[in-house]
């Protein structure tokens, strides 16, 4: 107690001689970015959870073959939810028109009140012709059908559904349903009605084939306590869904949107660190006398440790709560902002960013605050008559350790990825190295090329080969926290792109599937008369997997893997042959046949899917086709880029293989919206083809793209202004030595003018190195972050790198130089005093 009254004494003191000012500016500032991108990260992850969750209609839903009960009807009780039900089977669908009655095998959806309750069918109807939301369901009596449906069935708006034993009529063409990007391979043709009207349907009998669907929405705690109570209650015949099990095009956007933030809170992480340390160098350098005076009066090294370490902790908890503060108000603010922009509601924040935001300004002060200021203990005594001598540092081997290792922890911690983790550990280790190596080399050159100089250069490229440690240590704490931004800046420049480019407007919104080989040119020949792109066609088997490695399985076997692996186990495979990959196909493990042609069956899987089933290389998968067996080795692993929406398949086998098993072909066009006749009449030529129309799921997943990319572009010019406010900490916290000697200079008649330009050519040489090895490693570095947290095709912008250099230049020109107007604002004799009291 007497160690932290002490501290806090000197701590009251140094507060009121404003000592302190520097390193709690930088404290607060660091707690800010980090809690206030955490705040901003947290509520966008939810919100973006939640709105993407109308691609189920709701937040989570229960399938099941049976009406669901016990715990699930209980779970379903708790307050904050809401919940509706569903019921689907697949029965003959009879249109009765102006024409000739025409019948087909239909997937029929009995909707319940307050379907879907996230999201709404976009509907057309006779007296609206232009899509637009609906207010409701079916009313009964009436139904909707899927316009897919409607344009195989040749149904028009007024027509008579013949449904069972029931007659309804048709009142709207369906363009877009809640859940179409969960399986946009579901062929049939889509009726939508009224739950009250299913038992008059008389299809629901013994032995009806009937699906059960319930729909859960509400608060996100609550939403994801159902989940924790209904998943391990789930009995045979149910499986608990949630946007997880989405199309991997809607999956892969937000998780590349999840990977950026978590790196925008690296970055603030990054940030933190430099300005923490550099203050913490200042705050020391400041109690040198003064813990050199404690000495001569009989201190202790554990007294003064106490003191000034107790002086630390007490000011970062301070700052903490200043920041988390500021942060919070802040990071609201945004909220209400991102709302409007969004229009989707934001949850309030959560509280665990306050506590990562406690915990990184106490880790931050402990590894780079507590090194230098653990070197006072070591002051000798005779500092007090000898201001030349500097304390005896500790090792600088063991305090750089401790400083990284104390950031290891910190990225591991907000990274969410090992991967990214250690890219930018790696990253970090190199850039620091080179550009502490080039720092030396710089102020050795100085140090030869000044006395060729003359006036104010000479002067301000003096002062860097004189302070050779405090050039290198701003230099590297410069550079690094540039190189932190520009990585930002390139991996969100990159992320953005590539939305754009894969989500394009001519990408392929109708999928052809079941063409027979003999139909193959007539096809082509059929698209190519409507003007559009030649098509190429895929070979397609159904197959069931029945054995791997020799070993009988079912999706029970699975089941320990978890819920999507025994889904994946169940499904029937569709299998495809190729000669070569496309460029939306890249090898990551083992080797491809290409234009070779094994001697035995090969196959090549995609590495998620493989991976979620724990197949490997080497591995023996067996399908069963048509009753036929059919076996083959996974000899390579490929990466598949879901988003460019072209025919891609989880398993392809080597050419030849499949040859004699029963096969349809697939392909993918761009049909323009003024060629509204494409479908029907590519069906009335080829009665046997399934057109799947996949203009909804492109709507939606460009709409989850741009609210990601909104978020996305938030997050960075947030992370972007914190940043700099943390470097003007970092480059202000060094500035002591240079307000003395710019006093000196005023005494001895410099000239204001004199002063500015020497110190501008100081700032110049130290931004200069620092912009152009940051700009180099943060590209470099990008690289590796791109293809290996991404997944995204990377090259080297070196005309971005070159413009990230020269900003660094003029950052660091500017900041210094508004870090030192002091020197030209106050009188030398204020200066003078001040900092040799």
């Amino acid at each position: 107690m007497k160690i932290l009254t002490l501290a806090w004494r000197q701590l009251r003191r140094d507060v009121a001689a404003g000592d302190v000012r520097i390193l709690f500016a930088a404290l607060v500032l660091a707690v800010l970015a980090v809690t206030s991108v955490g705040f901003i990260t947290d509520r966008a992850e939810r919100a973006l959870a939640i709105e993407a969750n109308r691609l189920l209609g709701g937040d989570a839903v229960v399938r099941a073959d049976e009406p669901v009960g016990g715990a699930i009807q209980r779970a379903l009780a708790a307050p904050g939810l809401r919940h509706t039900e569903t019921r689907e089977l697949n029965t003959m669908i009879r249109v009765a028109g102006a024409g000739a009655e025409r019948l087909q095998l239909g997937d029929l959806r009995a909707l319940g009140e307050g379907y879907p309750l996230r999201g709404s069918f976009r509907i057309t109807t006779a007296a609206k012709p232009a899509e637009h939301d609906a207010t409701g369901i079916p009313a009964p009596g009436t139904a909707w059908m899927s316009r897919a449906g409607a344009d195989r069935l040749g149904a028009r708006l007024g027509d008579t559904l013949l449904v069972g034993e029931s007659s309804l009529r048709l009142v709207a063409l369906v363009t877009q349903e809640p859940d179409a990007a969960l399986n946009y391979f579901d062929v049939a043709p889509k009726v939508f009605l009224n739950l009250q009207d299913l038992p008059a349907t008389g299809l629901v009998q013994e032995g009806s084939r009937l699906r059960y669907r319930v729909v859960v929405a509400g608060e996100a705690t609550a939403v994801e306590s159902f989940v924790r109570q209904v998943r391990p209650a789930l009995g045979r015949g149910q499986r608990l869904e949630t946007v997880q099990d989405a199309r991997p095009e809607i999956r892969s956007a937000l998780d590349r949107a999840g990977r950026f933030l978590g790196l925008a809170a690296l970055v603030s992480v990054i940030l933190a660190a430099v300005a923490v340390a550099m203050a913490a160098r200042r705050h020391s350098e400041r109690h040198l006398s003064g813990s050199a005076v404690m000495r001569c009066l009989g201190a202790s090294q554990r007294t003064l440790v106490g003191v000034h370490v107790g002086e630390l902790l007490l000011l970062a908890l301070m700052a903490c709560t200043v920041g988390v503060v500021l942060a919070f108000g802040l990071q609201w603010a945004v909220g209400q902002w991102l709302a409007q922009a969004l229009r989707l509601s934001i949850p309030a924040a959560g509280w665990l960013p306050a506590v990562q935001g406690y915990g990184v300004g106490l880790v931050v002060v402990l590894a780079f605050g507590a090194p230098p200021v653990l070197a006072l203990r070591r002051v000798p005594a005779l500092r007090v008559l000898r201001r030349d001598l500097d304390a005896v540092e500790p090792s600088a081997w063991a305090v750089g350790v401790l400083a990284f290792a104390g950031l290891a922890g910190l990225l591991w911690w907000k990274a969410g990825s090992p991967t990214l983790a250690l890219a930018m550990l790696g990253g970090i280790a190199g850039t620091l190295a080179v550009l502490a190596l080039l720092a030396w080399v710089m102020v050795v050159a100085v140090r030869r090329l000044r006395t060729r100089l003359r006036g104010s250069l000479r002067y301000g490229l003096a002062n860097v080969s004189r302070r050779a440690g405090a050039s290198v240590a701003q230099v590297s704490a410069l550079g690094l926290g540039l190189m932190a931004l520009l990585l930002l800046t390139f991996v969100r420049t990159d992320l953005l792109d590539r939305w754009q480019l894969s989500l394009q407007a001519n990408a392929p919104n109708r999928f052809i599937v079941n063409v027979q080989d003999d139909q193959i040119a007539p096809v082509r020949a059929f698209v190519a008369q409507q003007g559009l792109a030649p098509p190429t066609l895929y070979p397609m088997i159904r197959a069931r997997l029945v054995a791997h490695n020799g070993q009988a399985v079912t999706g029970a076997d699975y089941a320990a893997q978890g819920d999507r692996a025994q889904r994946m186990a169940e499904r029937e495979f569709n299998l495809s042959v190729a000669d070569g990959l496309r460029d939306d196909n890249t090898v990551t493990a083992g080797t491809f046949w290409n234009a070779r042609r094994p001697g035995n069956a090969e196959a090549s899987v995609e590495e998620k899917f493989a991976q979620t089933l724990g197949w490997k290389l080497g591995d023996r998968i067996a399908f069963d086709i048509a009753g036929q067996p059919f076996e083959a080795t996974i000899t390579s692993l490929r990466r598949v880029d879901w988003e460019s929406f072209r025919p891609n398949f989880f398993v392809i086998v080597s050419p030849g293989a499949l040859d004699g098993y029963p096969a349809s072909h697939i392909t993918a066009v761009h049909v323009p919206a003024q060629a509204d006749r494409f479908t029907a009449d590519l069906v009335r030529a080829f009665p046997n083809l399934t057109v799947i129309d996949v203009d909804a799921v492109l709507n939606q997943v460009r709409s989850t793209a741009d609210q990601v990319s909104t978020v996305v572009e938030v997050v960075f010019y947030f992370s972007l202004a914190a940043g700099l406010l943390v470097l003007m900490a970092a480059v202000s916290a060094s500035q002591d030595e240079r307000l003395l000697e710019g006093g000196v200079m005023r005494v001895l008649g410099g000239s204001r003018r004199q002063l500015r330009l020497a110190q501008a050519s100081e700032f110049a040489a130290i931004g200069l190195l620092a912009g152009l090895v940051a700009a180099i490693a943060a590209s470099v570095l990008s690289g590796v972050v791109a293809t290996r947290v991404f997944d995204l095709p990377w090259q080297a912008d070196w005309g971005m790198a070159a413009v990230g250099g020269g900003v660094g230049v003029v950052a660091a020109l500017l900041a210094g130089l508004f870090a030192t107007r002091r020197v030209l604002d106050a009188p030398p004799s204020v200066t003078l005093r001040e900092l040799d009291g």
